[in-house]
């Protein structure tokens, strides 16, 4: 039976982390007192240090050789089954890889580190703790290495697909890559070279894009010099001065003349254009993948989305091969034209735009740039696509999903507080003072700079749900519902009872985890779902887990 004193000791943990991200929405979406680039410099503090060195805090806590089996395996069993039922409806129903990853994120993989730990164990008591560090050593080490190994096998088989159509994929006998390719997430624009012997056998090499070279005559025209960023997909660039709304119309239904010779295009919510006025543009510095961002070090982007190619430089757009789809758009011939994104309002040409109000950045794709062989590619090469052997596709994941995890600070700090705490408790080793205190005085912001970071990355969102009511209440379900009932049958079935089956199911309830929706991002799938995820599912989670907490106690 809950007691008035139980549920008190829990809002007594919930309401501070709740507090933290009010104050965050608050200052940024009311009253302004955070630009968009300075959020972007503390959620790299948060994702660089504090969620880290939080992570390392609790592990190297926990003792390894105490581990709770059943519970761990309780939790395995949830998520394999999980697992192999998606892999069932995607091969006999053609669902597909992109739902299978997309589901299974929603289903498996909740807010464990930030929001589990300080709930359950103000639930159900101290041990908790350990039982939610457990669940957070294999979300690190084994789960989220198996999902972005699923992000990069789909990456490679759009880049293989677009690159290398039909038959003659199968004839790629080995896939190298340049050491400047960290990931196929489409990031950074890619070309593929490849050569053929005798045998017709193919070795393809895979690099960077010219296009994203220092010395872009893009660059070089606007006047700017190159600066570290971790934007996604494209710089992002605002006028001082926002431009009248335009329509598109003209040129090829994907243009129109503004004024002062100003013409827009669309690419998913945001306006791009042609600018010839003589304001001078500033950088903004905060999308929606910034948030626990996985890319520890800047890197630098020089426009890598245009690639001006022709004699005349005259700019053609183009999107990374790595996303799926190539599309190539020569300009129209107006002289004295030079590029700027804007944050000024646009409609796009088929109705699926929304007007975008200033500082108001969206990721998803309500219209895109037609390319002619797009259809052709979606429908005619896939159906008679082959894939090169398993072993050279098994051999470019593994080496990307290395390159990826080595610049990830969360492996570095899961896997060194597990062999220090592995260490420890063997040997009864205690951690010198000097350090001990010097990764507290982090680690003791790391749960409230969490939930500031949401809330400042929850203000710079036009709405709270981005992926429309239906798909909206499907995530919840899956998240909220399905879950907790398959850890629930996977906690029966091996055996587990009492307060740790209560505990179980409640951390099967708590939101949608944080380092999906980056995945999501970098790679540009789902991630209006996985957003509203996050953040909706930020909202509901408490009183969710709370009636989740009284039933369970009731029936207790």
């Amino acid at each position: 039976m809950i007691t008035g004193d139980d549920f008190y000791k829990v809002m007594c943990a919930m309401v501070p982390l709740y507090f933290a991200m009010l104050v965050a929405y608050g200052s940024a979406k009311w009253c302004k007192i955070f630009t968009p680039e300075q959020c972007s410099g503390i959620n790299r503090f948060v994702a660089v240090f504090a969620v880290p060195v939080l992570s390392f805090h609790f592990i190297a806590q926990n003792n390894p050789y105490q581990m709770d089996t059943k519970f761990i395996l309780a939790d395995t069993l949830s998520k394999v089954l999980v697992l192999v039922l998606l892999s069932v409806w995607a091969v006999f129903n053609n669902g597909g890889l992109d739902w299978l990853i997309t589901l299974f994120s929603i289903a498996t993989l909740p807010n464990t580190l930030v929001m589990g730990i300080p709930l359950l164990k103000a639930m159900y008591g101290d041990f908790t703790q350990s039982l939610m560090v457990q669940v957070v050593v294999l979300q690190c080490i084994i789960w989220y290495t198996l999902l972005l190994f699923l992000f990069e096998y789909r990456a490679a088989t759009l880049l293989i697909r677009t690159q290398f159509p039909g038959p003659k994929a199968a004839s790629i006998s080995k896939i190298e890559l340049d050491n400047d390719v960290i990931s196929l997430d489409g990031r950074d624009p890619l070309r593929t070279e490849s050569e053929t012997d005798g045998n017709g056998r193919i070795r393809v090499r895979i690099r960077r894009s010219t296009s994203s070279a220092p010395d872009s005559a893009l660059s070089s025209s606007i006047g700017l010099t190159p600066r570290p960023s971790n934007l996604s997909n494209a710089e992002v660039f605002s006028v001082s001065t926002p431009a009248p709304l335009q329509e598109y119309r003209g040129y090829n239904g994907n243009f129109s003349h503004g004024q002062s010779n100003e013409i827009m295009l669309c690419n998913g919510d945001l306006g791009s254009g042609y600018h010839r006025s003589g304001t001078s543009p500033r950088l903004s510095g905060y999308t929606s993948s910034d948030v626990y961002s996985l890319q520890p070090t800047p890197r630098t982007s020089n426009f890598n989305e245009w690639d001006l190619t022709n004699a005349t430089s005259t700019p053609f757009w183009v999107r990374s091969p790595v996303a799926g789809k190539i599309s190539r758009q020569p300009s129209p011939a107006v002289p004295e034209l030079r590029l700027v994104w804007s944050e000024s309002p646009v409609i796009c040409p088929n109705g699926g735009g929304k007007e975008i109000a200033e500082k108001e950045i969206s990721f998803r794709d309500n219209c895109k740039m037609p390319a002619p062989e797009e259809e052709t590619i979606s429908k005619e090469a896939v159906a008679g696509q082959e894939m090169p052997r398993a072993i050279v596709m098994l051999r470019l994941i593994l080496v990307v999903v290395g390159r990826k995890l080595s610049r990830n600070p969360n492996t570095y700090s899961s896997v060194l507080g597990l062999l220090w705490s592995l260490v420890s408790f063997k040997w009864n080793v205690g951690m010198p003072s000097l350090v001990k205190y010097s990764i507290k005085i982090i680690s003791d912001a790391g749960l409230g700079m969490a939930m500031f970071s949401l809330g400042l990355f929850m203000a710079l969102q036009p709405r709270i749900i981005v992926c429309g009511k239906k798909k909206a209440a499907m995530a919840m379900t899956i998240r909220f519902i399905c879950g907790p009932i398959v850890m629930s049958t996977a906690s029966v079935a091996v055996g587990m009872r009492g307060v740790r089956l209560r505990a179980a199911i409640v951390q099967a309830a708590l939101s949608q985890g944080i380092v999906p929706f980056v995945f999501a991002r970098e790679y540009g799938l789902h991630p209006d779902i996985m957003s509203t995820g996050v953040i909706f599912g930020m909202l509901v989670s408490l009183p969710v887990t709370l009636l989740y907490y009284i039933f369970i106690g009731l029936g207790g």
